[in-house]
């Protein structure tokens, strides 16, 4: 027989297991990401990577960063914001390697693995870094750029920081294989235009005024080879232009042959293996010190070569 106290206890079970979904969303994991920056087309391709991810492994991803990658601050604030949702990790491009370790402190006493991508941060915290090998790309780049001015000649370097790993690290690995391997090659400047192109074109047509002699310029990242592109272009100089990341106007600029060629990142890939290494991370699973995400020389050459296309982005 059914009595009224038994249809008023079904109904309370009913609604504790209609309350339940809920709770269950709320356990899935979060991760968010805090990037160098929001202006470049690169970000935008590291983030579908780590959403990407999130799909794929049932996990929450959130994905931010400053206007622009002169924001130290704006970046900070975004990285304590994020700490403050108390996630289940958290991945982390610093701006300033610097600046970011007292927060990234707080994160270790509250047990929040730190996933480390694109740049480094000059400290033991992150479980590991997600990134291009930058030293050895840049090497790269200054081998293409010396083979295409015949072992001799001034070139200079127009470098998006120097406070960030990827910046310190491609700006050393260019001038270091320069130094080791092409004695006639002179580098006669090394200037920092923040990876803004509007900055960096008016830096490159100063040194290509400066230095008539000029044969190469090497462009960091892809707001600063644009502003080289750009530069070179205003001053109608010849000069052989190398850059790094892709976007469409570095495309451009290599089909129309005005740049020479570019290494490209694997965006995608560094977006997806953040967010696959946070998640180990939760689970203490060990990771190696650095996940390298691999790096392609590409000119106009092997540009839509599919192994190179999946790579690029607009």
């Amino acid at each position: 027989m059914v009595t009224r106290r038994t249809l008023i206890a079904a109904a309370a079970m009913a609604a504790m297991i209609t309350s339940a979904g809920p709770t269950f969303a709320q356990d899935k994991v979060y991760i968010p990401l805090i990037s160098k920056g929001f202006q470049h087309q690169f970000w935008q391709a590291v983030k579908a990577g780590a959403e990407q991810a999130g799909k794929e492994l049932n996990v929450e991803v959130s994905f931010d960063g400053p206007d622009n990658e002169t924001q130290v601050d704006k970046q900070i604030d975004m990285l304590s914001a994020a700490l403050a949702k108390k996630p289940a990790a958290i991945g982390f491009a610093a701006l300033d390697s610097q600046a970011a370790i007292p927060l990234l402190k707080k994160a270790q006493k509250e047990n929040i693995p730190v996933v480390a991508f694109d740049s480094g941060v000059d400290s033991d915290i992150p479980v590991t870094t997600a990134s291009t090998d930058n030293i050895a790309a840049a090497a790269l780049a200054a081998d293409k750029l010396a083979e295409m001015i015949g072992g001799e000649g001034e070139v200079a370097v127009v470098c998006h920081d120097q406070t960030s790993r990827t910046g310190v690290d491609r700006r050393d690995g260019f001038l270091n294989e320069i130094k080791a391997k092409y004695p006639k090659i002179n580098v006669v400047t090394v200037e920092y235009g923040g990876g803004d192109h509007l900055k960096s074109t008016e830096i490159t047509k100063a040194i290509i005024a400066a230095h008539p002699k000029l044969k190469g310029i090497f462009g960091t990242n892809e707001g600063s080879a644009i502003g080289v592109v750009n530069g070179v272009k205003e001053m109608n100089a010849k000069v052989v232009i190398v850059g790094y990341d892709s976007g469409k106007a570095q495309k451009d600029a290599i089909r129309s042959g005005l740049m020479a060629g570019a290494i490209t990142q694997n965006p995608v890939g560094i977006g997806y293996e953040t967010v696959k290494a946070a998640l180990a991370a939760t689970k203490g699973e060990k990771l190696p010190k650095h996940i390298d995400t691999g790096f392609y020389w590409y000119d106009k050459t092997n540009i839509d070569d599919p192994k190179i296309a999946a790579v690029l982005y607009d």
